[in-house]
């Protein structure tokens, strides 16, 4: 289908000027909502336990999963494969995102299914403890990383793929 002459025009003036649509872009990233986001992993050993962690700056939910803020320009999935290190000094592998929600006025959350790949080494200053736990056991903890884990171990239940993981 042939585009009318005005539209044609006009992305001849876009590329011979592209300065021209980068303007409006800038612009509309100073008005546009800004969020954070953060990652945690759900991982479960051989025996059918998730891992938690006990956070240092989580006064009302210490224990949950473990994970981190995205950094900028940062892939999710390379996020939590770099939070895991960083704080567990475990190398994971990134199966498959479990549940994103928006958990705050501007704060995203994703949640990732990961497979451990080595054991857990020095924990960072950021972390306390960790532990190994079945779904009745888990302690009260954020509802998000609840939720991540329900998914993740109804996952299990459903899906023959999972169940190598």
């Amino acid at each position: 289908m042939n585009q009318s002459p005005v539209t044609r025009q006009i992305a001849a003036l876009i590329r011979r000027y592209p300065f021209i649509i980068h303007l409006p872009y800038l612009i509309s990233r100073r008005v546009q909502a800004r969020y954070t986001a953060g990652v945690v992993a759900v991982i479960i050993d051989s025996r059918g336990r998730a891992l938690i962690v006990e956070h240092v700056f989580h006064p009302h939910h210490p224990w949950g999963l473990p994970g981190g803020w995205l950094g900028h320009d940062e892939a999710p999935a390379a996020a939590i494969a770099r939070e895991l290190r960083e704080e567990l000094q475990l190398t994971v592998k990134v199966i498959e995102t479990l549940h994103i929600a928006k958990s705050s006025r501007s704060h995203i959350d994703i949640a990732f299914l990961c497979q451990a790949q080595s054991s857990i080494g020095k924990l960072s200053k950021e972390l306390l403890d960790y532990q190994w736990a079945a779904p009745h056991q888990l302690p009260d903890m954020h509802p998000f990383h609840r939720k991540a884990i329900d998914i993740a171990f109804e996952g299990l239940r459903r899906s023959p793929k999972w169940a190598q993981v």
